[in-house]
């Protein structure tokens, strides 16, 4: 099960690699249906196509956020900016020994539908996700 979890989560952390922005026109009725029922206080500032999936970036309650929907609407996975400071213990302690002279830039929290949470660290040229319990899963070239 968890392998099948982490492999889920890869291959959704690889489709995003591949995003393409979006004009809202192009986005299917049923993925604005969906963010407007899901975040009706929200207004995306931007749309893009991951793979199949089209994701919302938005702001709400003073903070980045977005979502990834499958094109009948449905949510596959939410991320939240943090503060770099809320990651777990050892992630930072991580990036410094092993990717020596960087920083964490831009710190998220992902929530996928099964309620799993992965944590996102941006350092220069790369994302790197963590699962919940600050534990290296994969890096993702930007």
């Amino acid at each position: 099960m968890k392998k099948l979890a982490l492999m889920t989560v890869a291959a959704m952390i690889t489709s995003l690699t591949f995003a393409q922005k979006l004009q809202e026109k192009d986005v299917p009725a049923p993925v604005k249906t969906a963010f407007q029922k899901n975040f009706p206080q929200a207004k995306v500032e931007k749309w893009e196509k991951e793979g199949v999936n089209f994701e919302a970036e938005f702001e709400l309650n003073k903070s980045e956020q977005s979502v990834l929907f499958d094109a009948q609407g449905d949510i596959i996975e939410t991320e939240i900016e943090i503060e770099i400071s809320e990651l777990p213990n050892g992630i930072l302690d991580y990036v410094k020994k092993n990717y020596k002279g960087q920083s964490v830039k831009e710190a998220a929290k992902i929530t996928d539908t099964k309620g799993t949470l992965t944590y996102e660290a941006e350092i220069k040229g790369m994302d790197l996700l963590f699962d919940s319990n600050g534990k290296f899963i994969k890096e993702i070239k930007n």
